[in-house]
Formats: C-alpha cells, sequence, structure tokens
C-alpha cells in the first residue's frame, strides 16, 4: 500500500475498525467496564476517550518517525527490551484469546439472534477468518473503512430511538449501582479499557504509521478515530442503561435493544455486528499468526487451521465469561505499555 493512499479518514476507520469487534460492537464490553457504574460511567468512556487518541496519536507517530515494519520496534523503543519482551508476550497472548472470544460472540449472536445452536455460529467465524488469512488480508483495511461508518450510524440510530422511546430513569442508574463491577472504579475502568484495546489496535497502527506520508494525518486521523470510538462507547452506553435490567442478562445487549425497533433493522444491525466480528477476527488470526511464524512456512495453512480450531476450542467458555475475566486481566499487563508510550512522548519526543 502506498504512502498517499492512507489518507485521515482511512486511518481513522482502520483504528476504530481493528477494535471495534472487541471493543463495543456488541454492548456486552461497554456494559461490563461503563454500564455497571451507572452515571459515574459517563466520566469514565469521557476519559476513554481523550486516551484512545493520545494513545492512538503516540502509536502512529512512533511508527512513522521510526518507519518500522511491526509494533515490536514501537513496543522496544518504548519500554526497553526487557519490558518490551514482557509487552510483547502479552499482545501475543491477547490477540489469540481475543480471537476466541470473538468466534465466541458469533455464537451468542446466532444463538440470541437466529435462535440456532452456538455451534453453528462458532465454526463458521473460525472457517471463514481462516479461509481470509491463508488467501491474503490486503483487502481487510478497505473492508473496514467500508463497514465501520455504517456500524456507527446504526449504532446511533438505535441508541437515539431507544432513549426517546424509553428515556433513563433513577430506577436504571439504581439498577446499574448493583450490578458486579469488573474493576474498583470508573477511572481505573476507562484506562483498563483502553489498555486492552490498544493491545489489539497497536499490531495495525505501529506499521500503518510508517505508510503515511504526511505527520498531520496521523494526528487528525488519531483525533477521528478517538472521537469516533468515543461516540459508538457513549451511544451504547446510553442505551444499555434504558434496560439494564434485562440487558445485563443477555450476551449481546445491542442485539436486544435493536429488538425494540423491528425484526428488520434487528437483523440489519446483527449482520453488521457479525461484519465487524469478522473483521476484528482476521486482525486477531493474522496478527497471531504473524507472531509466531512466517507466512512463507510450508505449512503455514496447516498452522493457521490449527490456531483457528485451537482458538475454537477456546470461544467454548463462552463470550460473556471472555470479556468479564480476560479482558480486565489484559488490560491491566497492558498498564506497562500505555507507562511506556507515555514515557516516549514525555522524554523522547524528539
Amino acid at each position: 500500500m502506498k504512502k498517499k493512499d492512507i489518507g485521515i479518514f482511512k486511518i481513522a476507520a482502520t483504528y476504530i475498525g481493528t477494535i471495534v469487534g472487541a471493543g463495543f460492537a456488541s454492548g456486552q464490553e461497554v456494559l461490563q467496564f461503563f454500564g455497571v457504574f451507572g452515571i459515574k460511567g459517563l466520566w469514565g468512556l469521557l476519559l476513554a476517550t481523550a486516551l484512545f487518541f493520545f494513545f492512538g496519536y503516540t502509536v502512529l507517530l512512533i511508527g512513522h518517525k521510526l518507519r518500522v515494519r511491526s509494533h515490536m520496534e514501537v513496543i522496544r523503543y518504548s519500554s526497553g527490551r526487557i519490558l518490551g519482551g514482557l509487552i510483547d508476550l502479552i499482545i501475543t497472548v491477547f490477540l489469540f484469546r481475543a480471537l476466541s472470544a470473538m468466534i465466541a460472540g458469533a455464537g451468542a449472536l446466532f444463538k440470541e439472534q437466529f435462535h440456532l445452536s452456538p455451534l453453528i455460529g462458532t465454526p463458521l467465524m473460525a472457517i471463514i477468518t481462516f479461509i481470509t488469512v491463508i488467501t491474503g488480508i490486503s483487502g481487510v483495511i478497505s473492508a473496514i473503512s467500508t463497514v465501520v461508518p455504517f456500524l456507527l450510524i446504526a449504532v446511533l440510530l438505535v441508541a437515539v430511538y431507544t432513549l426517546v422511546s424509553n428515556p433513563i430513569s433513577a430506577a436504571d442508574l439504581q439498577m446499574a449501582g448493583k450490578l458486579q463491577e469488573v474493576t474498583p472504579h470508573w477511572a481505573v475502568s476507562a484506562v483498563n479499557y483502553v489498555s486492552y484495546n490498544l493491545i489489539i489496535a497497536v499490531p495495525v497502527l505501529s506499521p500503518m504509521g510508517s505508510k503515511v506520508k504526511a505527520g498531520r494525518s496521523l494526528l487528525y486521523g488519531a483525533l477521528l478515530g478517538g472521537l469516533g470510538l468515543g461516540i459508538g462507547v457513549a451511544s451504547i452506553y446510553l442505551a444499555i442503561l434504558t434496560d439494564i435490567a434485562r440487558v445485563g442478562k443477555v450476551e449481546i445487549p445491542m442485539i436486544f435493544i435493536a429488538a425494540n425497533f423491528s425484526g428488520i433493522i434487528q437483523l440489519i444491525y446483527s449482520v453488521v455486528l457479525f461484519a465487524e466480528v469478522y473483521t476484528t477476527a482476521v486482525g486477531n488470526l493474522y496478527g497471531f499468526t504473524a507472531r509466531v511464524t512466517t507466512f512463507e512456512h510450508p505449512y503455514i495453512k496447516w498452522i493457521i487451521a490449527g490456531i483457528a480450531i485451537l482458538s475454537f476450542v477456546v470461544s467454548q467458555f463462552g463470550f460473556s465469561t471472555l470479556v468479564k475475566y480476560l479482558y480486565p486481566l489484559v488490560g491491566y499487563g497492558g498498564f506497562v505499555m500505555l507507562l511506556g508510550l507515555t514515557g516516549t512522548w514525555l522524554f523522547k519526543k524528539k
């Protein structure tokens, strides 16, 4: 891909699209990290939006200045060889676990939307992800750029309709406060949320930054991407609070909320969500495979197939379970990466 081919909107769309499947599209993530704090979750998502912009821009800028080929160069530059190696291990493990969560999410989608067994959705996602990766991933960024605007529009429409037809009540906020929190404070939750999402995004943002010709495009691309993520999270957060009592019991909250429209709208949102989960799954499988082997390996297809099958097995633990326990754990591990990036900005700015 030529440098002139990557503009502000493509940077923003790729940033959003890389993490949207794991970050907020289903609503389960927003419920766990922000919805459980009730009205205080609003402060958390505002903080998360600012952090998405800052750290996204930092990663893009380091990649741009150092002309890196992979995320490892950015991580080692910002955190050193020892800590960088630890962070690389965290990223590699999480890419696999996040892939499992995406496959589990596809199964949950089939169960709650189509009333079909999860054992139809999970292998389907594993198979199409495998097929995409073995045939090349060059078109994934273009696909993400096309799908992301539709997802954000769909989220906004669902949120606006939900708020107008069923405004948030004091009882909803009280109910949210009774849910089990995955982190001790809304600020910790916001940083944790950005941390695990950035771990997914860094393998894509790092080399993309090196391919962008104009440094100003990095700034505005990261800003637009951060705002897009913030708007998406805020929309889902508000929609979830309108019916927190029932939403807190389902695997994919946004599908449940979209059902308040009509069957057609619910189906459309389900298709869009499936597409976003798919693009994130492809990125995770590709990133993990590229880290553990090379695509020139004579048995690369069998290796990718083995990874896909193993992730399918792990996905049987369930989507909400993986989000509740896996994401916060990896997010805490990613704090080291965020500290390294902050230190780079403060002390290695030149």
